[in-house]
Formats: structure tokens, C-alpha cells, sequence
């Protein structure tokens, strides 16, 4: 999960990297000092805590043009202000948190904005779109074998068909999630149909078999182990 900070004051900004790093090793927090580095960085974030007062382009206006490119980013503000409040309601803030910053009030807001997360990845990844020239399809992703890369283009072999598109595997990994995993750069497997695994290949159910890196080998194990112990189903 990407969680940017967006403070002109180094000392808050600390402070709450500092906090999500022990809420959960796994956040990745990024800071910036204004909105126009927030605006200009290349990363996608789920969740932003935005200064409401900044110098040059404030909170809102930055929000606003958030709103713009990526509406379903979560925005929790901070400011030392109860009257700016009011104004965050006008982007659909999800909550706001008032300087002094108090770590159980951040807790809590930050568990909610994590949950929330999940859930709206859990409704995106239910379903894979996709657009040919010719054709316009929705995916069940659960019935996804496995993803190869061919070059620019892309082949999904799923229970029915092999569906070849122009696609990027990284946007592909990214909207999938979880339950599939980049196992080698031309290969994203859904780890519901895994048979066996060795040290360089993975067999799946129905005779497929997709390669495995083996420096991502141990990676590999792990990510699977724990897709089975958190709720993954194995349809094998």
C-alpha cells in the first residue's frame, strides 16, 4: 500500500512516517513538502495525508486536481485549523486530523483508511476489462489460468479460451492483486490453480505450466504460503 505525506513542516512529516512504518512494515510512505511535488511524482498513492495550508498550491486546490486524475484516492487532511474543515467535505475527504497530531486518533483513522483500501481492491479486481480492436470483454478473474507476455502483446489463457491483447504485465499485475503473483517477468500465475511448484517452474491445474524465476523462488513460497493461510481458496 502507497501512502504519501504532504506537510511544508519536516517535523510532521517525520513523525508520521515514523507512525506508518510501525503500524505496518509493509506501508510504503513517501513525503513532499507541497502539492507540486505530490502532483509531479510518478507513484500512485492509496491513501494521502494533505496539509490543508501550504505555501504555493494549498491542500484543496491540490485535492482538487487529485480528484481530477485518480478519484478513488483516499484523503485524510491535516491542518491546526477547525474552520478549513469544512472545506475538505468539497473533495470527499475521508477524514481529517487536527495538528497536534494524536497517535491514537491516527491510528484509527489510519486502520479505517486501510480498510477501506481493501475493499475498494477487492470490488476493482473481482473483474478483468478488457479492449480489442474488435472486442470488448469482462473477465471473471477467477477464471484466469495465467498471463504470458509475448512481446507488446499479451495472451490470457483462461478455462475457455487464450484471449490476446496489447497490455503492460505491470498494469495487469497491478490491477489483479493479490491472488496472482509475477512469478517471472512474462508471467503472472493465479495462484488458486497451483498444482506443484519446483525450483524453476510452476504446474497448474489442467497441464499448464508457467516458468518460475529462481531468484524469486523463496519470494515466491512465501507469497503463497500466505495467500493460502489468509483466505486464498485453492480450486486444486
Amino acid at each position: 500500500m502507497n501512502i504519501a505525506v504532504v506537510d511544508d513542516e519536516p517535523v510532521i512529516r517525520k513523525q508520521m512516517v515514523n507512525f506508518i512504518r510501525s503500524q505496518n512494515p509493509e506501508y510504503r510512505a513517501y513525503t513532499f513538502a507541497n502539492g507540486e511535488q505530490l502532483l509531479a511524482a510518478a507513484e500512485k498513492f492509496d491513501i494521502i495525508f494533505l496539509d490543508i495550508r501550504m505555501e504555493g498550491r494549498d491542500g484543496i486546490e491540490t485535492a482538487r486536481e487529485l480528484r481530477r486524475r485518480r478519484a478513488e484516492t483516499i484523503l485524510i487532511f491535516l491542518t491546526g485549523l477547525k474552520e478549513y474543515v469544512f472545506e475538505a467535505f468539497d473533495v470527499s475527504a475521508f477524514h481529517y486530523l487536527l495538528k497536534p497530531i494524536e497517535e491514537r486518533k491516527l491510528s484509527e483513522v489510519l486502520s479505517r483508511a486501510a480498510h477501506e483500501v481493501k475493499k475498494k481492491k477487492a470490488a476493482n479486481r473481482e473483474c478483468l476489462f478488457i479492449r480489442t480492436k474488435k472486442r470488448h470483454l469482462t473477465i471473471d478473474q477467477s477464471r484466469i489460468l495465467y498471463i504470458e507476455s509475448r512481446a507488446k502483446k499479451v495472451e490470457l489463457h483462461t478455462m475457455d479460451e487464450v484471449i490476446e491483447i496489447y497490455a503492460a504485465m505491470n498494469e495487469l499485475e497491478e490491477q489483479l492483486g493479490e491472488s496472482f503473483y509475477r512469478c517471472h517477468r512474462g508471467y503472472l500465475v493465479n495462484m488458486a490453480y497451483i498444482v506443484e511448484y519446483g525450483l524453476d517452474s510452476i504446474s497448474l491445474l489442467g497441464g499448464g505450466k508457467v516458468y518460475l524465476s529462481k531468484k524469486k523462488h523463496g519470494e515466491f513460497v512465501k507469497a503463497y504460503m500466505w495467500y493460502l493461510q489468509n483466505g486464498g481458496v485453492s480450486v486444486v
